[in-house]
């Protein structure tokens, strides 16, 4: 697979600090591994670890000083992969940083319930974490230029971005590993580590979301038309979240009583595996679902660049009892910004009740001809 520059490369070093923990975290398949080994291969002094060893386990799990320090303490710096696997990973790192200040020590995980949770207490103060998605435009351009991405859109709106299916050399090739994504690694974390037993429900969770992006989703009707109950339904919208398959957005509101706040819009982050779960990769000239996919790619991808610029600020839709809407607004600085996503261009005015209310709000459509500009600044 040919190498793309991941953003983080270019601030590694600085991301690396003695007696801290580098956490670098994200869904399976996003190249979390490949990066870390990459920026490690010309360092000396380092052991690499898998959580998934039998024999790190029981070297951490035992929380002895005497135990860690013997058999991790003479390395400059430590890396274990797939650290959500072991136990008591969070107690055990504290105990080795306590007792060798100049070692560092990177993690990484595909998901973010069990990481945090094993790291945040032991941890806190003491850990730099860091998301890691599939490839963004940013990163994109970067390698590529403006052109090779403008001219790549539809194949970046069908199969997504995950660097093996953007990487692959044709469409056959994509749709298989796409497929092979959905059935093998998805949902692996919540079966394995949250014993849910009924993988059916959570694939028809998915796929009725995979139908209602960019529309308001109403946990009632969800538990209805799955037959389970709603806190049940509630459970698994978190657990998808929190293994970075979809992404929740609330409404936004000053307290007007028109605008809609209670019920909240789930995207995708990879459009790709958004068309696995409805099994649809065709071209873009035989959908209904354009703008569905513009949409999708267009929000996640802001909060890509949010995430990699460092851009403080707080995401929702706007939408109005009467049908008003704003697809993205960003608060960020005190100021608010409306987003409009179009995969064709239209001059469209901001709804009437939006600039009323919000005067010192900015209103952007986004379409084809401005969306690179969007997604490469702050």
């Amino acid at each position: 697979m040919n190498w793309v520059k991941r953003y983080y490369e270019n601030d590694f070093e600085q991301l690396l600090q003695k007696n801290k923990v580098l956490v670098i975290h994200g869904s399976r398949q996003v190249g979390k591994t490949s990066l870390i080994n990459r920026m490690l291969r010309n360092k000396s002094g380092i052991f690499i670890g898998d959580g998934n060893d039998l024999d790190l386990q029981e070297i951490l799990n035992s929380q002895r000083l005497s135990v860690i320090k013997n058999a991790l303490g003479g390395y400059n710096l430590l890396f274990i992969d797939e650290a959500q696997k072991i136990r008591n990973i969070g107690e055990s790192i504290k105990l080795l940083l306590d007792h060798t200040p100049e070692i560092i020590v990177i993690l990484s995980g595909s998901s973010s319930f069990q990481l945090s949770g094993k790291l945040g207490e032991p941890l806190t103060g003491r850990q730099n974490a860091h998301l890691l998605y599939p490839f963004s435009v940013m990163e994109l351009i970067n390698q590529y230029g403006r052109m090779k991405v403008l001219s790549n859109i539809e194949t970046l709106l069908i199969y997504g971005s995950y660097p093996e299916s953007y990487t692959a050399a044709n469409n056959t090739t994509r749709i298989k590993y796409l497929l092979n994504l959905r059935n093998s690694y998805l949902l692996r974390d919540i079966l394995e580590l949250e014993n849910v037993r009924n993988a059916s429900k959570l694939f028809d969770l998915l796929r009725l979301l995979a139908f209602q992006i960019g529309m308001e989703v109403s946990l009632n009707e969800l538990s209805n038309q799955l037959g389970i109950a709603k806190q049940t339904v509630e459970r698994y919208l978190d657990l998808l979240e929190k293994v970075f398959i979809i992404k929740k957005i609330q409404g936004f509101s000053r307290n007007l009583r028109k605008e809609i706040t209670k019920t909240h819009r789930y995207y995708f982050w990879d459009n790709g595996v958004r068309n696995s779960i409805v099994n649809n990769f065709n071209p873009l000239k035989m959908r209904n679902d354009t703008g569905m996919l513009w949409e999708n790619f267009m929000f996640t991808e802001r909060l890509k660049t949010q995430e990699y610029l460092s851009i403080p600020a707080n995401n929702f839709f706007w939408r109005t009892y009467d049908q008003k809407e704003i697809d993205m607004v960003e608060e960020r600085e005190g100021k608010l910004f409306g987003y409009e996503f179009k995969f064709h261009a239209k001059k469209l005015k901001p709804p009437k009740l939006w600039s009323e209310t919000y005067p010192e709000s900015e209103y952007t459509i986004i379409d084809q001809d401005n969306f690179l500009d969007f997604l490469c600044n702050k």
